[in-house]
């Protein structure tokens, strides 16, 4: 099979369900005369209108520049207490009582309690973001530094591999897995809690733009807003994918010739 039928039949994949969703939206709502769920075309043919290019700028941007930031803090904050807490049984031990109360803890929960320290600036917006984010990626790089092999453990202090060294050439590698997919579950979570904070005291962004259409009765504008927010979590999961593809290489590479070995 040639390199372009393969991506060709990898397309097909990602597209056909998509299509199929939205040939089911456009006939079950093509003769819908209710205000609250407008025909698809009717939907449609208002988003040039509503995402032009000054209302991207306005609030498509604000939005992901708060989403990366927080992400990003978060990624980084969970990795580095994530290996710290993994690696020393003793901390591990004293931490997870803890780790397990605000884990449970409901994101959207603290928005009021982190306005009243934060303000209502981007700096809460983005603050919440990295308070929902970080536990996947937190517990996820403990889970993996826990699984790394003891006899890779072994065999890097017998070759006196320590220090900075283990913890770039061992831990990290192979506790990447486990941090991707923590990484993986963040960004779900990162992009609602950016909706849900952009909700409170906003003056722009997504979750913002789309209460305005609520609340203006623009209902076929606040659909419009809803697709993109699923565009937006769509295109940012393919770039996480081929982020995760090039750094995991090795690993999937490993997982395909293990399938193929009898």
């Amino acid at each position: 099979m040639s390199v372009a039928t393969r991506v060709l039949r990898r397309l097909l994949f990602v597209v056909a369900l998509p299509a199929v969703l939205l040939a089911l939206w456009w006939f079950a709502s093509a003769d819908s005369t209710d205000v609250y769920r407008p025909p698809l075309r009717t939907v449609l043919a208002a988003f040039p209108d509503v995402w032009n290019a000054e209302r991207l700028r306005a609030d498509l941007v604000p939005s992901l520049v708060r989403l990366l930031s927080g992400y990003a803090l978060a990624a980084v904050a969970g990795v580095a207490l994530g290996t710290l807490i993994g690696s020393y049984r003793k901390v591990r031990a004293f931490c997870e009582p803890v780790l397990e109360f605000l884990r449970a803890v409901p994101p959207p929960v603290l928005v009021p309690v982190i306005m009243l320290f934060a303000g209502i600036g981007d700096g809460m917006k983005i603050v919440v973001i990295a308070v929902g984010c970080v536990w996947p990626v937190l517990l996820n790089t403990v889970e993996g530094v826990r699984a790394v092999d003891a006899v890779m453990t072994d065999t890097s202090r017998s070759y006196g591999i320590t220090g900075a060294a283990r913890l770039r050439y061992l831990v990290l590698p192979s506790a990447s897995p486990q941090i991707f997919a923590g990484l993986r579950q963040s960004l779900s979570i990162g992009i609602i809690l950016m909706v849900i904070s952009e909700m409170f005291a906003a003056s722009n962004g997504l979750g913002f733009a789309v209460v305005q259409f609520q609340r203006g009765f623009a209902i076929a504008d606040m659909w419009t807003g809803i697709l993109v927010l699923g565009l937006l979590g769509f295109l940012l999961s393919v770039l996480f994918q081929l982020v995760e593809r090039r750094v995991l290489s090795w690993y999937h590479g490993l997982r395909e010739s293990s399938r193929r070995s009898p």
